[in-house]
């Protein structure tokens, strides 16, 4: 298992909604013999900031900007990308109806089906990236080159099997196209992603076209959009993660290591 993976994930948890607004409401209510108003207050402001980002007009707040950063693609084959490369998503594990194989999550499979389009408008050979962070027997790279192959009928050039964090992704994906004389790619990935992995790999040298998939915001609004649901609650954590990636690779440029 990767130590670098399992940390994130800790450190997100612990972090990131909804567990960091629930020990911020616990606190306050830890508050209130010693500070009444304030301790009630505080619990009250963390509860509403749950409710409000568990709806869709909440979670667009953080959604929003980011997926603005990177326009759908158009004519991808006018580009002069020289490769394909989708990023992994996780995974199912263990999946009965496919006896018991691991295959690519939600999110990940939503990355397949466009790269797998954009391979067939274009031509171009794909690189799948993905290592296996949480101690998993064969990666998502792997995972998500049969997948490719098997499900959308389009060939795999490379596999980048040892990526346990979107900076991996860039570091290995790079290296493997350098080698093959590649310097300009379509980088495929769902659009809440795209803005850090795009900083990613451009920061490893490569010339990026950004092809994002899975536009959250531009989903059909309805009235039920208003109700707190988990999968908004959902958007909003993924949203909030990527703000601090963003904002971590900007202090480590301009503070610390490059």
């Amino acid at each position: 298992m990767s130590g670098s993976w399992l940390f994130n994930t800790a450190a997100g948890a612990l972090l990131l909604p909804p567990f960091s607004l629930i020990l911020l409401c616990a606190l306050g209510l830890g508050m209130r013999r010693r500070c009444p108003r304030f301790g009630l207050s505080l619990s009250v402001v963390a509860l509403l900031i749950l409710a409000a980002i568990s709806t869709r007009p909440g979670a667009l707040l953080l959604v929003a900007p980011l997926e603005r950063m990177n326009t759908p693609l158009t004519a991808p084959a006018a580009l002069g990308a020289q490769a394909i490369v989708v990023l992994g998503a996780g995974r199912i594990s263990g999946a009965p109806e496919y006896e018991r194989r691991d295959v690519p999550g939600a999110v990940a499979l939503q990355r397949l089906r466009y790269a797998a389009t954009l391979q067939r408008e274009t031509g171009l050979p794909i690189l799948a990236s993905g290592g296996m962070p949480d101690g998993a027997p064969v990666s998502e790279a792997a995972i998500m080159a049969h997948s490719l192959r098997e499900d959308f009928v389009v060939p795999v050039r490379w596999l980048d099997e040892r990526s346990n964090t979107t900076a991996d992704n860039a570091r290995y994906s790079a290296a493997l196209l350098r080698a093959a004389g590649i310097r300009r790619i379509l980088l495929v990935t769902d659009a809440i992603h795209m803005p850090r992995a795009r900083r990613a790999f451009e920061r490893s040298g490569m010339g990026v076209i950004a092809a994002p998939t899975v536009f959250v915001s531009a989903e059909r609004a309805t009235a039920a959009d208003w109700f707190p649901r988990a999968c908004w609650l959902h958007d909003s954590a993924y949203a909030s993660h990527e703000w601090v990636g963003l904002a971590w690779y900007w202090l480590r440029h301009e503070f610390f290591f490059e």
